[in-house]
Parts: C-alpha cells; sequence; structure tokens
C-alpha cells in the first residue's frame, strides 16, 4: 500500500520509524523563511524577453549543492548548469546574471517574479507545470530502482514485489510511485513498504546495511552513485514511464522561453549538449522531445502517463 502521510519514516511494520534529523528541519526553515522574506522585500525582477534585451540583463536562479548539476568545488562552481550557464553567456547578446540560493526558496523565488527563470536541475511535475513552462529537457528523470550490488534477485519489476523500499520524502518520485503500483499489480505482485527520508544519503546508507531492498532515484543521479560506489550499488529496472528535467520559466514570459528553446536548439545542433550530458550524467539522452512542455496533458502524452 501506499503511505498515506509524509512523515520522515516507515509508516508501518517492524523496523523502527526513521525521524528526520532536527538539524536538517531548521535549515530548511531557516531557508524557507529566507525566501518568504525576500518575496516580501526585494522588487519584482522578472521580466520577459522584450525588457530583458532592453535592460541588457537576464537575471537567473541556480544552486550549488545537487550534484552533478549544480554544486561548489574547491571554491568553484561545477557542473552541467555551471557549464550550460557558461555557453549561455556566450550564447546571449545581453548579460547573464546569477544568484544562488538554497532549493528549498529557489522556485518560489522564480515564481514571486523576482528572477527571470531558474538555470537548475529541476524535474517535470503536474504540480510544477501549474506554475511553470520548461524548456525543452535536456536530462531524462526517468525512475530507476538502486540495488545492492550483487544481488542478483531484482533483475526485474515482477522481482520488487513486496520489498522494502526508500524514497525522498515530498518528492516528485514519491508523487510517481502509483505507477509502480501499477506496474506490480500488471505482473501479480504489490508494492512493499514505503520508507521516506529527509535526504538520499540517509536511504543509501540504509540500502547498503540492508535495511531497504531498494531505493528509488532518478537516472541521473542513479548512473552518478553506481558511477561513484559500484562496489556498493548497482542500477536496477526502471520503475516509472518517461520523466524530464529542464528549466522552469515563469507563464507569463513566452518570448523568454523561446530564446531558451533556442538556446538549446543550438546547444544540440553543435553537438556541445550532447558533450556536457555525456560528462556529466555518464550518457547523452538522443531521444528526448525537442518542444517545451507548457501544460500537464501535453507533459502526460509525451510521458505515457495516461497509458
Amino acid at each position: 500500500m501506499l503511505p498515506t502521510t509524509r512523515n520522515a519514516g516507515r509508516t508501518t511494520g517492524s523496523i523502527p520509524r526513521r525521524r528526520f534529523p532536527k538539524v536538517r528541519f531548521s535549515k530548511t526553515i531557516a531557508a524557507t523563511l529566507a525566501g518568504t522574506l525576500m518575496s516580501l522585500s526585494l522588487p519584482a525582477l522578472a521580466a520577459d524577453l522584450p525588457e530583458i534585451q532592453e535592460r541588457g540583463y537576464m537575471e537567473v536562479a541556480t544552486e550549488d549543492n545537487y550534484a552533478p548539476f549544480n554544486f561548489i568545488e574547491a571554491g568553484n562552481a561545477k557542473g552541467f548548469n555551471a557549464d550550460m550557464l557558461e555557453e549561455l553567456r556566450d550564447y546571449a547578446d545581453f548579460e547573464i546574471r546569477q544568484d544562488i540560493l538554497p532549493w528549498t526558496g529557489l522556485l518560489a523565488a522564480v515564481s514571486n517574479d523576482q528572477y527571470d527563470m531558474a538555470l537548475t536541475g529541476a524535474s517535470v511535475s503536474d504540480e510544477r507545470l501549474r506554475v511553470f513552462n520548461y524548456t525543452p529537457p535536456y536530462a531524462s528523470a526517468q525512475h530507476f530502482a538502486i540495488k545492492r550490488a550483487g544481488d542478483d534477485s531484482l533483475q526485474s519489476v515482477a522481482d520488487l514485489s513486496g520489498k522494502t523500499l526508500g524514497v525522498q520524502a515530498g518528492s516528485v518520485l514519491l508523487s510517481r510511485l502509483p505507477e509502480l503500483k501499477t506496474m506490480l499489480e500488471e505482473k501479480d505482485g504489490e508494492l512493499g513498504e514505503v520508507v521516506q527520508y529527509a535526504s538520499y544519503p540517509e536511504a543509501f546508507a540504509d540500502l547498503a546495511n540492508g535495511r531497504l531492498d531498494y531505493v528509488i532515484d532518478s537516472a541521473v543521479p542513479v548512473n552518478t552513485l553506481v558511477a561513484s560506489k559500484p562496489d556498493v550499488f548497482a542500477k536496477g529496472p526502471a520503475v516509472s514511464g518517461a520523466g524530464y528535467v529542464s528549466w522552469p520559466i515563469p507563464k507569463d514570459s513566452p518570448k523568454l522561453l523561446d530564446y531558451m528553446t533556442g538556446f538549446l536548439d543550438h546547444m544540440k545542433e553543435t553537438g556541445r549538449l550532447a558533450e556536457l550530458q555525456k560528462k556529466w550524467f555518464g550518457e547523452s539522452f538522443p531521444n528526448l522531445p525537442d518542444e517545451p512542455l507548457t501544460s500537464v496533458a501535453q507533459f502526460h502524452e509525451l510521458a505515457g502517463l495516461d497509458d
């Protein structure tokens, strides 16, 4: 059964309930409050393309703690989006200004018109599509099972029946668990116990020590984890339909969406996008949609979510 709450840990069962560390909640609350105060005190900056061109700069929000998309190494910005930001600066005929925000307040700041767009690794979801349009996807966010290295018992979706799984609380991955439930039922199986975690490192630790049978994450983090710890973890079967990662842009900026779509088209045509995908994600994604994502219905059709 799917969990009915978003508590930080197991909802039922014999394994003790896990609790979110208090320090993590305090940081999250502080970041959220900071984002709220920003929205109350700062003037609106967001604009569509004509105003951006007239004023001579675009303001983008990024983060710095989500490898391989954005992170800091030896004091320097690294990751796929850091490289893409430099490519955008070469491409654009206006200045690109960047502010680094905590993830907890980033999308809220963009939706409150404090920034023109979010240049970060944001998965597409129904909820977010009601607030933002998305540029054409630059990475897959299909969900996969992560298992312990050498565990040959989990080869297919059917093998996941009844197994205990870990997932991040409040995440897009959690919201799409009904897809896995349906996939299992079609094979006469059932979704096992679901354990929700405040962060993935905690879930991976429990997987490694045998408290979980598998963890669910999206394609890019799975590739990164397995490449970094091949003796500990292995990639398991896909547990969802298609999913996408791209840049959110406010819905009242259609010309900016067109401009950023043109930039991504340029990156594809030059081959530079595939180079950066392989560099940071471990694979390129040649079969992603070429068009912007602008509605829940379009997203469902492209991802096969209504099949």
